[in-house]
């Protein structure tokens, strides 16, 4: 019988007993089992299963599961007896933070409260089994939306204590979507008052807790030990870049053509491989996301499935305010490029806005990012990662969250982009002050004035702009000593009706420029003095093809010239 196509079911059981659509990924539970590790964090993607393993793993191990057995036959797992044999035979605690998404600190933890008030409301039948004395059963009836943090911090701890005295057995604690809260702490100003509630928490549940058999977490993002994970020797963190469970979250490539196969459009490997392809996790490189496939297989069209699954508004907000560097990396990027980085798995959100690699580690982390190679430097001992676009998906993603920049000031962009490919200098200029004077400080990082600000970061967010508005005319280049206040921008059409346009961008300097005219003939007389249109000519295109164009920048002022070269 065929499988069905089940969007959105993250429940092992139903998706087995309707029998819907599933990739067997139960040889995650051996692998786990078997590394013995006490504690695990495995930080994957959005939508990469990591939501349906964890209730896999719960149904396999948990008490109250003991008769789902026959699910997991025909399965990886099933085919060793050691394992038929546990199926069903630990007391778990399992909780999923996932939907903890509060503007609020307050709010966030109450939120956080209200999960161990339901956990002990599961257990309540405990409450008055002879494994439970008076102290205990006290606790047990303080748990409440009242509750203090001190209270809340063992709430965990202690229902361990209570659940393997009752069963005999130490618990396997399962804790899904762990970050999410501190991403949202982090995007509304109250990190630090979550990490250090979540940091007493989690001490006592994966610290200090002799009751606790294993403990699994899943999360996108690697928080940083000294934030929540102090003194947590007995941590075991897996993130994209390791090989344990490589093969674990998200389809291999030989899944995905096997399913293809199966659903009789052999024909689509190619057109799929482009679209959502590209996923690395350790050395494999063939790793797909499982929603756009599954989304994919239910509609039979190709479609930005995953990347609209959510916002992207840190993901903007960080590379709209970043410096001019991560600016113009992020254009080798949308030109199909790739950069060189290193990366700092442990430090995402500390060091977001401060340190390069920071922010190219959560892009990563989230899957927007993949890693192609890395190379180590023998004398540090340090590893620098050379990261590309994901994929096709991916990279329209990007497309639209640039184009998302300019969406206030869309008539003036629009214009001015209509004016730069006519040749009209005087629209040229009106709408480019237009469109410096709207979103000149929405490119600034917010701690200074713009106008006291070097306007780089400016440049290279209109650069952006340009190069996916115009990705199906021209193909952009740019030569960018920023810190000298130069940045020149090379167009070389893609089709023959169009000229190829030269621009160079500088700040005026009063010292030597008495004028923005001044400036202007500067930037104009440096393209003919720097031959920049040496490799267009190298091309083939015609001197009289090429059009060149001096701005010159003053504060939010901006003047564009020509040499009416043409």
């Amino acid at each position: 019988m065929k499988s069905v196509i089940s969007i959105g079911n993250q429940d092992f059981i139903s998706i087995r007993k309707n029998n819907c659509f599933y990739i067997d990924k139960t040889d995650f539970i051996r692998e786990w089992w078997e590394n013995q590790d006490s504690v695990t964090l495995i930080t994957r993607p959005r939508r990469f299963g990591k939501t349906l393993n964890m209730s896999m793993t719960e149904y396999f191990f948990s008490v109250n599961y003991s008769d789902m057995g026959q699910y997991f036959k025909e399965l990886s797992i099933w085919k060793e007896e050691r394992f038929r044999e546990i199926q069903g035979t630990y007391p778990v605690i399992s909780l999923s933070f996932a939907d903890i998404k509060a503007t609020t600190y307050e709010s966030a933890r109450m939120s956080i409260i209200r999960k161990l008030v339901r956990l002990y409301s599961a257990f309540d039948f405990i409450r008055s089994s002879e494994a439970l004395n008076e102290k205990d059963r006290t606790y047990f009836d303080s748990v409440g939306e009242d509750m203090s943090d001190d209270a809340a911090a063992v709430g965990i701890n202690y229902m361990s204590d209570y659940l393997s005295r009752y069963y005999g057995k130490k618990v396997i604690i399962l804790l899904d979507e762990y970050d999410t809260p501190l991403q949202e702490a982090y995007v509304h100003g109250y990190w630090e008052e979550l990490t250090a509630f979540i940091r007493s928490l989690f001490n006592s549940t994966f610290k200090t807790n002799p009751y606790m058999e294993r403990g699994l977490l899943t999360g996108i993002t690697r928080v940083s030990k000294e934030s929540i994970f102090s003194d947590l020797n007995n941590l075991e963190v897996v993130t994209t870049t390791s090989e344990k469970y490589s093969t674990s979250f998200g389809f291999t490539e030989e899944e995905v053509f096997t399913v293809l196969e199966n659903a009789g459009i052999p024909e689509e490997k190619e057109h799929v491989r482009y679209w959502y392809d590209g996923f690395s996790f350790g050395n494999r490189k063939d790793i797909y996301n499982p929603w756009s496939i599954t989304k994919y297989l239910d509609t039979g069209e190709y479609g930005t499935y995953w990347a609209d699954t959510s916002g992207n508004a840190l993901v903007s907000t960080l590379i709209r305010h970043s410096s001019a560097k991560i600016k113009s990396e992020m254009e080798d990027l949308l030109n199909g490029g790739e950069i060189c980085t290193e990366l700092d798995e442990q430090v995402i959100f500390e060091q977001l806005g401060r340190k390069r690699g920071a922010i190219w580690s959560l892009l990563l982390a989230s899957g927007y990012l993949k890693t192609t190679r890395h190379e180590m430097d023998r004398r540090t001992g340090k590893r620098e990662y050379f990261l590309k676009i994901t994929n096709h998906e991916s990279m329209l993603m990007f497309e639209e969250m640039i184009e998302s920049w300019f969406a206030e000031e869309d008539s003036a962009y629009g214009n001015f982009k209509e004016a730069l490919l006519a040749g009209d200098l005087d629209y040229m200029n009106q709408f480019m002050n237009q469109v410096a004077l709207q979103s000149f400080s929405s490119f600034d990082s917010g701690t200074k004035p713009s106008e006291n600000l070097e306007p780089e970061r400016f440049y290279h967010g209109f650069v952006l702009g340009l190069i996916v508005d115009l990705a199906g005319k021209y193909h952009i280049t740019s030569n960018r000593e920023s810190g000298f206040g130069r940045y020149d921008v090379v167009m070389e059409p893609l089709q023959k009706q169009f000229d190829a346009i030269v621009m160079e961008f500088k700040v005026q300097n009063p010292a030597k420029e008495e004028s923005l005219q001044h400036t202007v003939q500067n930037a104009l007389l440096q393209i003919e003095e720097k031959n920049y249109d040496t490799e267009l000519l190298a091309r083939g295109i015609p001197k009289s093809k090429i059009r060149h164009y001096g701005f010159a920048f003053c504060g939010k002022k901006v003047l564009i010239g020509t040499d009416k070269s043409e």
